[in-house]
């Protein structure tokens, strides 16, 4: 398709996209009286319309039902997590036996360490990505740490080669039958949260398993993005946050996918909690720990309904768009914001502001990061202040995404409306 920088075009897109109605199914913020424009779902999701009366209803069961809404609630709450199953399960390409909504991401990765990183005197080491998400590198240090180990020793960060800004796959692999013998686990974003680089997972985990290593990822970025298919791809562990691009409120509950293979062996080592125990005998009290095969044994406690109900209202939505659908317009809608913001800055040759996520629209999600070449953190201070809700990462990187449920091709006509005025005034 040949695009065109003016509002005619972005507004025909708009007419003639099937998915253009759910932006209205979404609260869009007004900040100081203004309507803002709102590019940053890659942090923290909109609130779906319908969150409130999906809470209301789990408010209206508890006032009328006490403790035996867990049974008698309009969704049962002692089963609660069960309902959101089979929509996160189409999201990451998985059987539902495979995936559980509990606790938070980090959480949740923690406990699956303590099931797939089991470092010997020779399979110790660790392959992930330079500057992944410091919550994900401290998670390795103190995995490492905790098994007696030196993080320089045992954690090896694939990094660009010197001069670019994203990793080369080939590079991955190479480390990986590199490090042959020695490797435990590799252990990959799905899609970087600094570059928005989107990794090849299924090549990744096949690199890993040829070597008798394990693989898991971080779907933080990757999670109501791009579609997936973990159980085809053989991964052998993710988690996910869901207050992302899954609109779930700050902070709220996470996911996970384990494997078939492992999740039908009980006999996988793993820290218990009742709610991961046998859900037959769960209310027995028993003393013995049973856990329940696939990946519900995981879990450690029952569900906060009220979090979950927030996760459904989005999930729900997802489930009726589709996660295909939303690539083929997410696809076209970056690639628009990507025709918007050359055509700007290429205007300005004193303002050089350098996008660094791959070009190729199969690497990367709805993300662009744009390198701050030329100014500073002014410049997206700038950018807030005329009414542009992005995201800023130290150093110098401004964060865009385009989501495909509420964002519009005139959102991205309009923040190039934007980012030409700043332009034209930062001379």
């Amino acid at each position: 398709m040949t695009f065109e920088n003016t509002l005619a075009f972005a507004q025909q897109q708009d007419k003639n996209d099937p998915l253009a109605h759910y932006k209205a199914q979404f609260h869009h913020p007004v900040i100081d009286g203004k309507q803002v424009l709102y590019f940053t779902g890659n942090s923290l999701g909109l609130q779906p319309k319908t969150a409130k009366e999906y809470i209301n209803q789990e408010l209206e069961d508890w006032a009328q039902w006490g403790v035996e809404g867990h049974f008698h609630a309009k969704n049962p709450w002692v089963s609660y997590h069960e309902i959101l199953t089979p929509a996160s399960a189409k999201l990451v390409g998985a059987n539902e036996s495979e995936v559980v909504c509990m606790n938070s991401l980090t959480t949740n990765l923690h406990l699956l360490f303590v099931s797939f990183y089991k470092p010997t005197a020779k399979r110790f080491k660790i392959i992930s990505e330079a500057k992944m998400f410091p919550s994900d590198r401290y998670l390795l240090e103190t995995q490492v740490r905790h098994h007696g180990l030196n993080p320089d020793d045992a954690i090896i960060e694939i990094s660009p080669r010197d001069g670019e800004y994203l990793i080369r796959e080939e590079d991955i692999i190479a480390a990986v039958n590199d490090n042959a013998d020695e490797l435990a686990l590799l252990f990959f974003g799905g899609v970087n949260y600094f570059t928005g680089q989107l990794f090849d997972m299924e090549k990744l985990t096949k690199a890993a398993h040829n070597v008798g290593a394990l693989a898991g990822f971080d779907l933080a970025h990757a999670v109501g993005n791009v579609p997936m298919k973990l159980h085809d791809w053989d991964v052998d562990f993710a988690a996910w946050c869901t207050y992302k691009y899954l609109n779930s409120s700050a902070g709220n509950v996470g996911g996970i996918f384990v494997n078939d293979r492992h999740g039908n062996n009980t006999e996988i080592n793993r820290f218990g909690g009742w709610w991961g125990h046998n859900k037959e005998r769960r209310f027995l009290m028993e003393n013995s720990f049973e856990p329940m095969t696939g990946a519900e044994g995981w879990q450690i406690s029952n569900a906060p309904v009220m979090g979950m109900a927030i996760l459904k209202s989005s999930l729900d939505i997802f489930d009726e768009a589709g996660i295909e659908n939303l690539r083929a317009k997410s696809l076209k809608l970056t690639a628009y914001l990507e025709f918007i913001f050359n055509d700007i800055v290429d205007q300005f040759a004193d303002i050089s502001l350098e996008i660094i996520t791959p070009n190729e629209p199969t690497r990367r999600g709805c993300q662009l990061s744009i390198k701050l070449v030329g100014t500073n953190k002014d410049f997206f201070q700038a950018l807030t202040k005329a009414g542009v809700i992005a995201d800023f990462r130290e150093p110098d990187v401004i964060r865009l995404a385009p989501t495909p449920l509420y964002n519009s091709f005139e959102d991205v006509y309009l923040l190039g409306q934007t980012l030409k005025s700043l332009a034209k005034n930062w001379r």
